[in-house]
């Protein structure tokens, strides 16, 4: 029997899935949440498919060894070329998954009003084709327009200053986007909603950008109540951090994406 008063667990490659959590601890506040940010392996988004499934074993194990009522895929990459291991280690402790394509595929294909719907994430998560899978089985029809951007998740997790080569970089990505007419963006990362207002800007103001955050709090709030282990809404619960890398780094790029004190960071060995 599952506690509902055990936390939310959720990992990411890095920093990226802190704008999951954000939206998270705003719209379930009373929950307990466990990050775990791999940060030794980061970025995920150019590794060997086959080595991430592995460690994304490891990773879905350990978090649950410690304790949790859900498990989080808080990673557009770690969510394309691993849900399912995931799925199958948490299968065997009676622990559901929320994963981030999803929730972000069924948000895209219900506002788009043209059809044409843009995917901008890391290669590993285009080559896998998951959100076109995901958009695909909605069943609307839709033309689909991935694109991937190799550098951009590294820019933002160094925390890198904006200049004009930033600039230029994140034109020649949005680039086939704007010549598809797409009318609606999936970031398809979550290191991506730093940088949205840039990627707004070159886009224009009618092109609608769909972050993972609010579809995978809303998506936790789903699954917690339809498997009656949401708590009350009173209090404020705890929210804890590991990671894999450095834990100096991890706290201070961390405050920036999560925008609430980070506390202490445990590290911790995959």
């Amino acid at each position: 029997m599952i506690s509902a008063e055990l936390p939310v667990a959720m990992f990411d490659s890095g920093v990226g899935g802190l704008t999951v959590l954000h939206e998270c601890l705003v719209s379930l506040p009373q929950e307990d949440f466990v990050y775990l940010g791999d940060t030794a392996m980061f970025p995920y988004g150019d590794k060997n498919p086959d080595e991430l499934r592995a460690r994304i074993r490891r990773i879905s194990e350990m978090l649950l060894d410690r304790g949790a009522k859900l498990l989080v895929i808080a990673c557009n990459t770690a969510t394309s070329v691993g849900a399912d291991v995931t799925r199958e280690v948490a299968a065997e402790r009676g622990v559901e998954v929320v994963p981030v394509v999803e929730p972000q595929a069924e948000i895209a294909a219900a506002i788009t009003a043209n059809a044409r719907v843009g995917v901008l994430a890391t290669p590993n998560t285009v080559e896998s084709g998951a959100y076109r899978r995901a958009l695909e089985a909605i069943g609307r029809g839709l033309d689909v327009i991935e694109v991937a951007a190799p550098d951009l998740a590294p820019f933002i997790q160094d925390g890198s200053l904006f200049d004009e080569e930033t600039m230029t970089m994140a034109r020649s990505y949005c680039r086939p986007l704007m010549e598809a007419d797409v009318d609606t963006l999936i970031l398809g990362c979550t290191h991506y909603p730093l940088v949205a207002p840039m990627l707004q800007r070159i886009l224009g103001r009618d092109v609608r950008l769909v972050s993972g955050g609010h579809a995978v709090a809303a998506a936790v709030q789903r699954t917690l109540e339809a498997a009656g282990l949401a708590r009350e809404p009173r209090g404020e619960g705890r929210y804890d951090f590991l990671c894999t890398g450095d834990c100096e780094s991890f706290h201070a790029i961390g405050t920036r994406f999560l925008q609430m004190p980070l506390g202490e960071v445990e590290r911790v060995e995959i």
